[in-house]
């Protein structure tokens, strides 16, 4: 099973939070499955940190490129397939990231409670 991590998750790894579950922390250090960190969410940490609604250490892409992620781009297959999903969630960052694990066939690991109830594997965190 690949995973796809969900903004909040990837902050919390980095950070190594207690927020994030034993679950989704062994799955996230787990050697044998591909971990894929998105564009989007780069994306959408840089406009959160440009807004000031999120500090970011200067380190974050030098110690981000360290872990053992794979870099998911976001292709016009991604961004179509956002047609044909329901309006039940209305941060499109997290919209393409339901779109990319659909597309991908990537497990999303998100505590978002609004996941669930798109056509995607969820594992919460």
């Amino acid at each position: 099973m690949n995973f796809l991590l969900d903004t909040h998750v990837l902050l919390w790894w980095l950070d190594d939070a207690p927020d994030l579950s034993d679950e989704a922390r062994e799955l996230i250090k787990n050697k044998e499955d591909l971990v894929f960190v998105s564009a989007a969410t780069i994306w959408e940490i840089r406009i959160k940190q440009g807004l000031g609604k999120l500090a970011v250490p200067d380190s974050f892409m030098s110690v981000l490129m360290k872990q053992a992620f794979e870099f998911l781009p976001i292709t016009i297959h991604h961004a179509d397939a956002i047609k044909d999903l329901p309006t039940l969630h209305r941060d499109s960052f997290d919209r393409i990231l339901i779109a990319q694990a659909i597309c991908e066939d990537l497990t999303i690991i998100t505590r978002d409670s609004i996941f669930p109830q798109y056509p995607v594997a969820v594992i919460r965190a």
